[in-house]
């Protein structure tokens, strides 16, 4: 199970996140009660090590600007939140970093991993970043394939069973290990990266 842990904003935030082995860590670079600069992003992304994937995500602002900003903070992965047409994706094509599509699930969502250029594909809640779960059983009617993240309301507490649900390729995470709003709780890191490599899973 790919896990990506959103949000970061301290180095001790990219320590644990590290030492827990999440998969991925986000840094959000628009607004947000998470937003951090891009020279601040860029050197917590110089602490993460290769293995562990470098994600700016952003809403709201061009694909130009978007990737600026990638290539500022020298992250591995771009991802592009909200509803971002295929043209973004297109004009960010070539440049060295991967491409993630974040969006909420609707009737006309795509959801093939792909369909816009991406490397990977996250259904989140329709307000993201707000810790609301959703309901996942609608991804029954609308099934996603490939790479995709499960994101939206996620917490140690409910992860496992939304993986049974849901079936994804991987989960992501920012709210729900929080202490306080843009404030990461540590040991809900750790609770969540455990609880959700323990899950089963399910093919």
């Amino acid at each position: 199970m790919f896990v990506k842990l959103c949000g970061l904003r301290t180095e001790s935030d990219v320590a644990v996140a590290v030492e827990t082995g999440a998969d991925a860590v986000g840094f959000v670079l628009t607004a947000s009660p998470r937003q951090i600069d891009a020279d601040l992003a860029r050197t917590l992304v110089a602490a993460v090590p290769d293995h562990v994937l470098t994600v700016a995500v952003v809403r709201g602002i061009s694909a130009a600007e978007a990737g600026e900003l990638a290539l500022k903070t020298g992250v591995r992965a771009l991802q592009l939140h909200g509803d971002y047409p295929k043209e973004a994706f297109d004009e960010l094509a070539g440049l060295p970093f991967q491409l993630v599509r974040a969006t909420a699930l609707g009737p006309a969502t795509d959801v093939r991993t792909g369909a816009f250029g991406e490397e990977l594909l996250l259904i989140d809640s329709p307000v993201a970043g707000s810790g609301e779960q959703w309901d996942i059983s609608r991804l029954d009617e609308n099934r996603p394939s490939g790479r995709w993240v499960l994101a939206g309301g996620l917490a140690p507490e409910t992860v496992a069973g939304a993986i049974g649900v849901a079936r994804p390729w991987g989960v992501d995470v920012s709210s729900g290990i929080e202490s306080s709003r843009g404030v990461k709780d540590h040991a809900r890191m750790r609770e969540f990266v455990a609880a959700a490599r323990q899950a089963p899973q399910v093919t």
